[in-house]
């Protein structure tokens, strides 16, 4: 399997599949590369270069005890994007991996970005505090991990529920989807997907998306039930300067995968329309 060794020994599994310009995709807590396998193929057939990791902890990667953080995991994915020599890449991350993009923009800068995609993602910060009153209080995620501590197959297999949408009224539920879900998430490490909890939900990505200079285009579903979309992209919207928010009605926190026919499609003309701009 193709892999990366950061400098504390930590092995990163990848995929870099075709030729053209990069697009590089960060998957969510708890998940693997695998996520994105709708975006990948995708792309891949349109003459992208796409490129996936597991993040550390997560699928095929090192199960790490330490280095479960968003600056460690900004800082992997700045090993990775250099190891591979990437230019001109388009950063995608959706949920975890948004926050992930943040803080690799507002840590490593933007050299080696052309443009930078958040999908249902995290920032700028999901906890409640008094500077963030929209945001959840910390009651729900110690709830999380207290419910991941107890029974995490069981909690993996609930939480595709809300994830994708499937417990509202009329829902076309996929148990191929979920069942792909509760499988990425039960090849990861027990410590990093706890610490991970920690990772989305308490780091504030406020000063990352400041640093943005690269286009940007912000995409959440309004019926988001695990990334409420008050806290998340309504917000990061404010703070990265020139962004383009696509607001999805009815669109669940999954929709990269319910709804990838759309999502696609408008990632496509964003990299497109970016590129024209870009070459004029």
């Amino acid at each position: 399997m193709p892999t990366i060794t950061t400098k504390d020994g930590t092995q990163i599994y990848y995929k870099d599949w075709g030729k053209g310009q990069p697009i590089v995709f960060s998957h969510g807590w708890p998940l693997t590369a695998d996520d994105w396998d709708g975006q990948m193929l995708y792309f891949g057939q349109r003459g992208y270069r796409v490129i996936a990791a597991d993040r550390r902890g997560h699928g095929r990667s090192t199960q790490t005890w330490d280095g479960n953080d968003m600056d460690t995991y900004a800082d992997d994915l700045a090993a990775l994007t250099e190891k591979l020599d990437l230019k001109d890449a388009i950063h995608v991350g959706h949920s975890t991996g948004g926050g992930e993009v943040a803080r690799y923009i507002g840590r490593h800068g933007s050299s080696r970005v052309a443009m930078a995609v958040l999908i249902s993602a995290v920032p700028p910060l999901m906890v409640k505090t008094d500077k963030n009153p929209a945001g959840a209080p910390i009651e729900v995620f110690d709830d999380l991990r207290a419910q991941y501590t107890k029974n995490r197959p069981q909690f993996y297999k609930d939480i595709t529920l809300p994830f994708y949408g499937y417990n509202r009224p009329g829902a076309k539920i996929s148990e191929g989807i979920r069942e792909k879900w509760w499988l990425q998430g039960m090849m990861g490490g027990m410590k990093a997907g706890y610490d991970c909890i920690k990772a989305f939900s308490e780091t504030d990505f406020t000063e990352d998306l400041k640093k943005f200079d690269v286009p940007t285009l912000i995409l959440h579903g309004d019926d988001d039930q695990i990334v409420p979309i008050g806290a998340a992209a309504l917000q990061s919207s404010k703070l990265v300067k020139g962004a383009t928010l696509k607001v999805y009605p009815g669109f669940p926190h999954g929709m990269p995968t319910t709804n990838a026919d759309q999502i696609n499609a408008d990632l496509l003309a964003f990299i497109e329309q970016n590129r024209v701009e870009a070459a004029a």
